[in-house]
């Protein structure tokens, strides 16, 4: 990192919603620009900048702004020059003149501490003097809030977000509990606001910072791991860890916690015992609704259809010149008696066959929607269904704030039927919401793979169904769909019995080259994409062919893999414009992925009568950056089902690059070449069911490059991590009553 010092000359552009800013500064002989998140900023203001150099291939020469301190100007010229700028609302450059001349040197004193002597002015009366007052407040308000959360190591780029959510209150709100931008302010973590926290001098055995540690270790529970809760026990060890204070300190904020209801606590059944769950209230509420409303939808199952099912089933089948299994047989039969189900099984087990002839049989009882968790997925059943799939979010009406649906118990949704694909995706918030959206006596047929990774998000939800055995369940065993020269199928279910894949066979779509070390894996896979495997397949190496890795860290981890790969198929160059966020660089054509939820951003599809506009991105969609447009500062981002949405300011954070993505953000999305690389790593991360779920998303051909043993130690490692969900339980509970 370098310092240097400079003169502000022109403010470029400035996003007054997140404060991203780009400022021509004059340094010496030099003028150069600064990007990043700024305060206002007036030309003639003299600055302290600290921040990485970086060559952009038009603009030449920037520095990206990671510390900034603002000097107030002491000249007269400088003051004038400051003041002249239009930052102030109601000092022009003539004000300006008439206002140095008046107050001289002690000018910006006079507004901070005196304002009300502006009405000596000539020409300023008592409307233009508040406006003068206020304007120049506010820009002192945030000033003196960027330099003391700067003073305490805040970066810029959050300085502003603490600065908008608290206002003129941000220092009395920091210093009274530091702790309250975990919750408030996104981006926060409590690591961040315990350095700010001992600056201030908070001490380490606080209650608001003991309680902060311990709602921060069950929210990332939740979000990295999936957890609904934690027993109190592990709660208490892994605060522990956080926080460095002794059991027993903990032990008595919790218990003041729970009495606070600022945490939720249940003795659960746990083994041949009891443990303590804690949850954070948000998650346990949303447990014990999905179980309630699970519960009332089973209890009003529709009645049964089953007169001459048999003989529809057989019409079918010659109908389609198919021949089900006794299986699949029994699959339509539960979801069209039963009115609920669960239907799993592996790929090739026929899910889809079993799909489109349980729309046949009920379509003519009513209305059928198909949905799927992600657009991927969605878009795929639509094709194999021939019939429209929408998203859960797009079908539940997203409109508002986080889980803000359109779609309530109020204005539920109308169908008789729904079928939802790729249920092992489908997390403990978005099952409530889905449930709050349905009426009693709706027919529910959820359909997934059950040895495919649980949800990114909190809950073991399509796991925990099957197992409380409440709602009738069918499981696929038998592979039908199987060309005889195809091993993608039949590899999936050797890993998923414990057996090793067949490798390299003649002629077969499934193989596996040797790699000496990580970074040889690297290299090669860099060139399977861009020489050999197009010409074997004929495919295009960024669209049509996906890299998964099962690391994000490492040399063959997601980041250094998408730096190679965007090397190779999307370097600089002069027509391309770009647009740096922290350590990626977007150009315009590279392959990108949001990776979290947006409900805010807009986007707009051209459909058959013309555009269709919406709101909301969500984690795991795939695109390519189709402009940049350096002087908005926007980029323009194309999804895979034709949504164009455009991103500025902030949202960028939310995109990765994606020629590669890691093994978890695939779920529910299918590729036609998947190559992984196999190096070893972690054992928590390199598990059975994860080389499963790799394997499983390719349609025409698998490339596996590294070591057999790493294979081999996948295969053998079934430790998959327990998740603390109780959904299981509370169904079995409200059964029994």
């Amino acid at each position: 990192m370098e310092t240097i010092e400079a003169f502000a000359e022109e403010t470029v552009f400035r996003n007054e919603e997140n404060g991203y800013t780009v400022l021509v500064v004059r340094c010496g002989k030099s003028r150069v620009s600064a990007v990043g998140v700024m305060p206002p900023i007036a030309s003639g203001e003299k600055l302290r900048i600290s921040g990485e150099w970086t060559e952009h291939p038009v603009y030449g020469r920037q520095i990206k702004v990671q510390g900034l301190e603002i000097e107030k100007p002491t000249t007269l010229s400088g003051i004038e020059k400051y003041l002249a700028s239009g930052m102030i609302r109601g000092i022009g450059p003539a004000t300006a003149k008439l206002l140095v001349k008046a107050f001289g040197e002690e000018t910006l004193d006079v507004l901070y501490a005196q304002p009300e002597r502006l009405l000596e002015v000539q020409g300023i009366g008592q409307k233009r003097a508040a406006m003068i007052m206020e304007s120049y407040a506010e820009q002192a308000q945030q000033r003196e809030a960027m330099v003391f959360l700067q003073g305490y190591g805040v970066t810029p780029a959050l300085a502003v977000k603490i600065f908008k959510r608290y206002g003129e209150n941000v220092q009395q709100i920091i210093r009274q509990n530091p702790y309250r931008l975990v919750d408030d302010v996104e981006g926060v973590g409590f690591k961040t606001a315990d350095r700010l926290a001992a600056s201030l001098g908070v001490e380490k055995d606080s209650e608001y910072r003991i309680a902060a540690g311990i709602k921060y270790t069950l929210a990332d529970a939740t979000g990295s791991a999936g957890h609904c809760y934690l027993p109190r026990a592990e709660l208490i060890e892994a605060a522990q860890r956080l926080l460095g204070n002794e059991a027993q300190a903990i032990e008595r904020v919790l218990d003041a916690l729970i009495l606070g209801h600022e945490v939720s606590a249940q003795l659960l059944p746990d083994g041949e015992g009891e443990v303590v769950a804690v949850y954070l209230p948000r998650t346990y509420r949303a447990e014990v609704e999905v179980a309630r409303r699970l519960r009332e939808m089973v209890d009003a199952m529709p009645e049964s259809m089953s007169t001459g099912l048999d003989a529809q089933i057989a019409e079918l089948e010659a109908m389609e010149g198919i021949s089900f299994h006794a299986q699949q047989k029994e699959a339509i039969r539960t979801a069209v008696q039963s009115g609920m189900c669960v239907i799993t099984g592996g790929p090739g087990t026929g899910k889809t066959t079993i799909i489109k002839c349980i729309i046949r049989l009920l379509s003519v009882h009513g209305d059928i929607a198909l949905a799927a968790p992600t657009g991927r997925a969605a878009k795929r059943m639509s094709e194999a269904c021939g019939m429209e799939a929408k998203t859960l979010h797009r079908l539940l009406e997203y409109g508002g704030e986080e889980g803000d649906f359109a779609r309530t118990p109020d204005n539920p949704l109308e169908m008789d039927t729904l079928i939802i694909d790729e249920m092992s995706m489908v997390d403990i918030f978005l099952m409530r919401s889905l449930l709050r959206a349905l009426t009693p006596g709706m027919r529910l047929i959820m359909v997934g793979d059950a040895d495919q990774l649980p949800s990114v998000g909190a809950g073991n939800v399509l796991h925990d169904i099957l197992e409380s055995g409440v709602i009738p369940s069918v499981e696929l065993t038998e592979i039908f769909r199987q060309d005889e020269k195809s091993m993608i199928v039949y590899n999936a279910h050797r890993i998923n019995r414990g057996e090793a894949p067949r490798l390299n066979a003649k002629g077969s779509d499934f193989f596996f080259e040797r790699a000496s070390s990580p970074a040889d894996a690297a290299h090669k896979i860099v060139r399977l994409c861009a020489d050999r495997l197009p010409g074997f397949t004929g495919l295009d190496p960024v669209s049509q062919m996906q890299v998964l890795s099962p690391t994000k860290k490492g040399d063959c981890g997601v980041f250094a893999l998408n730096q190679l790969l965007q090397e190779e198929f999307n370097p600089p160059a002069p027509h391309k414009h770009e647009r740096v966020r922290t350590d990626t660089t977007f150009r315009e054509g590279d392959k990108v992925m949001q990776t979290r939820n947006n409900y805010q951003l807009e986007w707009k599809k051209e459909g058959v009568f013309g555009w269709e506009d919406g709101q909301g991105v969500f984690n795991g969609d795939i695109g390519f950056v189709r402009s940049i447009d350096p002087q908005e500062h926007t980029m323009t981002v194309v999804f895979d089902d034709e949504r164009e949405a455009t991103y500025e300011g902030g949202d960028i954070d939310d995109l990765e690059l994606a020629y590669c993505i890691s093994v978890h953000k695939s779920q529910g999305s299918e590729f036609p070449v998947v190559i992984m690389p196999a190096v070893g790593g972690p054992p928590m991360l390199l598990t059975r069911n994860l080389l499963y779920t790799a394997v499983t998303r390719a349609r025409k051909l698998v490339m596996i490059v590294g070591r057999e043993a790493a294979i081999d130690q996948m295969i053998a490692n079934t430790h998959t991590r327990r998740r603390y969900s109780a959904l299981c339980y509370r169904l079995k509970q409200m059964q029994a009553l």
